[in-house]
């Protein structure tokens, strides 16, 4: 199991905490990031958007691009998985600052989580068109043939319906090879035939084991059936880890006393109404994000452990956290969690290609 987390770009991950003592802050996320990988953390998700959808949209929020690039410089070892969406970037553009963060990364460290928008005020206000639901699907899939040649050769030119290039040229390719990796994630029938012709990994809301497996096994035949190999699979999950289950109950009452008052609110019933999800979503869904609660997280040491080894043995290689204050609490699941013969292979000093700042 490889272990990553959400950087908190929006300065926390709770809709009803006002304060999670987590700023949405350059100074927060670089420590955060590089004190992760010492601890056994291998990749961290950088969520892109321009307003705030957590905290509301009056709040800061950081920039995913230019923080992973700074990401880059600071860090040695930690994937930065970089959100990008096809209606704000246009595909050659981004193409050419992914293969210049890639070098400045080192292999293997960049990927993409293409994901498709859903909120329309937001696209309002930074002055972008807002499309429909499998319009924008449509986009995503032009926008990634373009990326995807543009890493692979030049002199390449494109016609279609949303983008039109011109024997473009693109150098230097990236270093990571054959290409950086795309992850993406989503539920509509539209989304899933995308993912699994163009992607590398997909990427799930969270879910228990039993659901995940039928999810993995649909996206597996669906792979099957086009003639390609095998995806990796992703989970969001949100985590408590405590001595006791009482302990771990308290502290999940606390983050799900549901207030609909809450700044986020309004843009959690955008999202519902932007995208197309395969069951329905409960307010205590909304006090976290992702379904991140429904994979189950919760608890002692080895409660948790127990559920990873269940989501591992569906297929499941990546999980996604969550958690609240994110610096003390990725402490302790790495204490408690990530097997300590992992951490001696990630301390500083070990084949690092940069220096880590202190």
């Amino acid at each position: 199991m490889r272990y990553g987390y959400w950087l908190p770009v929006f300065g926390g991950w709770l809709r009803n905490v006002e304060d999670e003592q987590m700023e949405a802050t350059w100074e927060y996320a670089s420590r955060l990031a590089r004190r992760s990988e010492e601890i056994g953390f291998d990749l961290t998700l950088i969520a892109e958007l321009n307003l705030n959808d957590i905290k509301g949209a009056d709040a800061p929020a950081l920039d995913a691009w230019s923080t992973a690039a700074a990401l880059a410089a600071v860090t040695n070892r930690l994937e930065l998985m970089v959100a990008v969406r096809p209606t704000f970037h246009l595909p050659a553009i981004l193409a050419k600052q992914a293969a210049n963060i890639d070098h400045i990364a080192g292999p293997g460290r960049l990927s993409l989580n293409v994901v498709s928008s859903w909120w329309a005020d937001e696209a309002k206000k930074y002055g972008v068109h807002f499309e429909r639901h499998d319009d924008r699907y449509a986009r995503t899939a032009e926008w990634l043939e373009i990326v995807d040649q543009l890493w692979k050769r030049d002199h390449f030119s494109f016609s279609g319906s949303y983008y039109q290039i011109e024997n473009s040229i693109l150098r230097p390719k990236p270093i990571s090879q054959p290409r950086p990796l795309i992850y993406a994630g989503g539920e509509s029938e539209a989304a899933k035939e995308l993912i699994s012709e163009r992607c590398d990994a997909f990427v799930m809301h969270g879910d228990p084991p039993d659901r995940i497996r039928s999810k993995i096994a649909d996206m597996s035949e669906r792979r099957e059936k086009k003639g390609l190999g095998p995806m990796s699979f992703g989970v969001a999950a949100y985590s408590v880890v405590r001595d006791t289950e009482k302990e771990a109950q308290r502290e999940l009452a606390r983050i799900t006393d549901v207030k609909q008052s809450a700044a986020g609110y309004d843009n959690y019933q955008q999202w519902l109404a932007g995208t197309k999800l395969d069951q329905h979503v409960s307010l205590e869904d909304y006090s976290v994000s992702n379904r991140g609660l429904r994979s189950g997280l919760v608890g002692t040491p080895s409660q948790i452990a127990e559920r990873i080894a269940e989501f591992e043995a569906v297929g499941v290689d990546l999980l996604l956290l969550q958690c609240s204050p994110q610096f003390e609490e990725m402490e302790r699941f790495a204490e408690n969690i990530i097997p300590t013969k992992r951490l001696e292979a990630r301390r500083p000093g070990r084949g690092s290609r940069f220096p880590v700042p202190q």
